[in-house]
Protein backbone atom coordinates (compact mmCIF):
# COMPACT_ATOMS: atom_id res chain seq x y z
CA UNK A 1 0.00 0.00 0.00
CA UNK A 2 1.27 3.76 -0.73
CA UNK A 3 2.50 5.57 2.09
CA UNK A 4 0.62 8.30 1.52
CA UNK A 5 -2.68 6.23 2.22
CA UNK A 6 -1.07 5.82 6.00
CA UNK A 7 -2.23 8.25 8.85
CA UNK A 8 -0.67 8.51 12.66
CA UNK A 9 -2.01 9.52 15.62
CA UNK A 10 -1.93 12.86 16.50
CA UNK A 11 -1.19 11.82 19.88
CA UNK A 12 2.50 10.32 18.13
CA UNK A 13 3.57 13.92 17.45
CA UNK A 14 6.90 14.06 15.81
CA UNK A 15 7.46 10.10 17.01
CA UNK A 16 8.71 8.17 13.92
CA UNK A 17 8.98 5.11 15.03
CA UNK A 18 6.62 4.97 18.19
CA UNK A 19 3.01 5.23 17.01
CA UNK A 20 0.00 3.30 15.17
CA UNK A 21 -0.91 4.45 11.79
CA UNK A 22 -4.16 3.22 9.84
CA UNK A 23 -5.38 3.30 6.36
CA UNK A 24 -8.95 3.21 4.85
CA UNK A 25 -9.80 0.96 1.76
CA UNK A 26 -12.88 0.45 0.39
CA UNK A 27 -14.03 -2.31 2.71
CA UNK A 28 -11.79 -2.01 5.84
CA UNK A 29 -9.21 -0.52 7.85
CA UNK A 30 -5.87 -1.28 8.08
CA UNK A 31 -3.32 -0.65 11.51
CA UNK A 32 -0.15 -1.23 11.79
CA UNK A 33 2.50 -0.09 14.46
CA UNK A 34 5.06 2.30 12.72
CA UNK A 35 8.06 0.30 13.61
CA UNK A 36 7.00 -3.07 12.24
CA UNK A 37 5.39 -1.63 8.83
CA UNK A 38 4.67 -5.10 7.21
CA UNK A 39 2.71 -6.27 9.86
CA UNK A 40 -1.01 -4.95 8.96
CA UNK A 41 -4.51 -6.07 10.82
CA UNK A 42 -7.29 -5.45 8.97
CA UNK A 43 -10.69 -4.70 10.42
CA UNK A 44 -14.65 -3.15 9.56
CA UNK A 45 -14.95 0.00 10.49
CA UNK A 46 -17.43 -0.52 13.04
CA UNK A 47 -15.27 -2.87 14.78
CA UNK A 48 -12.49 -0.11 14.77
CA UNK A 49 -15.26 2.39 16.48
CA UNK A 50 -16.19 -0.21 18.90
CA UNK A 51 -12.88 -0.99 20.32
CA UNK A 52 -12.01 2.97 20.45
CA UNK A 53 -15.14 3.18 22.56
CA UNK A 54 -14.28 0.53 24.77
CA UNK A 55 -10.68 1.89 25.22
CA UNK A 56 -12.45 5.42 25.57
CA UNK A 57 -14.70 4.08 28.52
CA UNK A 58 -11.79 2.25 30.35
CA UNK A 59 -12.71 -1.19 29.98
CA UNK A 60 -9.45 -2.10 28.85
CA UNK A 61 -7.85 0.02 32.24
CA UNK A 62 -7.16 -3.29 34.00
CA UNK A 63 -4.68 -4.93 31.96
CA UNK A 64 -2.23 -1.87 32.28
CA UNK A 65 -1.81 -2.24 36.06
Amino acid sequence: MDLQHWRKSSYSGDAANNCVELARIPDAVLLRESDEPGTVIATTPAALRALTRAARAGRFDQLSR
